[in-house]
């Protein structure tokens, strides 16, 4: 009996080890990120990025978020699964923040919690043990060679941090049936004209806006509609409200970061401007307000796609 309990908790001593055998391989900006075993310690930033790892069931994991109570008010929903996560910086970090937390991986991207040429990048955190994760949207910033938005972004990111959690037959899971979603609402749209569409990222001199490498442009594209900043040779990025208005758009998606009376307040500016008060959308009222977390890459994108396709033909739905 005890010669087969030995062999018995020698069998799982080997199946323990031989899991992390073969190193985890993904692809990182065009690049191959490594790990030799599913990390343990993750620093995550940004909503969006949290919520991907939320959708995994990652909390156990990780050891702090960055990028969250700098920019946006949190709903219920995330502070219930965020629990007692604590928070390392509430814009971007330093690099003393993350080798604080003694992190071994870092899930972030350009311009989402990195710079360009800035004090945190994977280049100032490898030499502490720390593999950085870049989002894919973000590699733009890096490698102009990059192909456009496609939901692809938040797919294989979802796929991508599976594999490296070790939660990747959930992660599937997932994306499957965000698919199915998107599969269902473009044959209810069916070949309905697409409408001309907006995003604006609150009121500005020049607006902010998705160009052809963002998420949204992809999001507008799903939900039946075609983003009229799409030559913009950008994922984000400024342009005219000259150019803008040119294109006459038919419906508005307002980026609403729930401070003052968000989307609303930035409806009002375009109901009083001299170029923008002209276009169809803001002549009819044609709008939809969306999170910061529904227009950036993460598991909220499918709803939001959802809500701007029922905004804007609400007589299919």
């Amino acid at each position: 009996m005890k010669i087969l309990k030995s062999l018995v908790m020698s069998a799982a001593i080997l199946a323990t080890t031989s899991a992390f055998a073969d190193p985890i391989n993904v692809d990182n900006c065009g690049e191959t990120l490594t790990f030799d075993k599913v990390p343990e310690r993750i620093v995550v930033h940004d909503m969006n990025m949290t919520d991907m790892a939320f959708a995994l069931g990652l909390q156990d994991k990780i050891v702090g978020l960055t990028g969250i109570t700098g920019w946006y008010k949190t709903s219920p929903d995330f502070d219930k699964l965020r629990g007692d996560i604590p928070e390392l910086a509430p814009k971007y970090p330093t690099v003393e923040n993350l080798v604080a937390a003694k992190p071994d991986m870092f899930f972030a991207g350009w311009y989402y919690g990195m710079k360009p040429g800035g004090d945190v990048t994977p280049q100032t955190l490898e030499p502490f043990g720390i593999k950085t994760m870049v989002l894919t949207e973000s590699c733009i910033h890096l490698n102009k060679d990059r192909p456009k938005a496609s939901m692809d972004l938040l797919f294989s990111d979802m796929i991508r941090l599976g594999k490296v959690a070790g939660k990747q037959a959930k992660a599937e899971d997932l994306v499957k049936g965000w698919k199915e979603q998107l599969s269902s609402l473009k044959a209810k749209i069916g070949d309905k004209k697409e409408l001309r569409v907006f995003l604006l990222d609150g009121p500005a001199d020049k607006p902010f806006t998705a160009g052809q490498f963002a998420i949204p442009d992809a999001m507008i594209s799903s939900a039946g509609g075609v983003n009229v900043t799409h030559d913009l040779p950008t994922s984000w990025g400024r342009t005219s409200w000259e150019a803008v208005a040119a294109t006459n758009p038919e419906f508005l998606v307002l980026l609403d970061y729930q401070t003052g009376n968000g989307a609303a307040d930035t409806f009002k500016f375009l109901q009083e401007h001299p170029a923008m008060s002209a276009t169809d959308a803001v002549k009819n009222k044609r709008w939809i307000g969306l999170r910061y977390e529904e227009l950036t890459p993460g598991p909220a994108n499918v709803a939001a796609i959802e809500k701007m396709a029922k905004a804007m033909y609400p007589d299919l739905f």
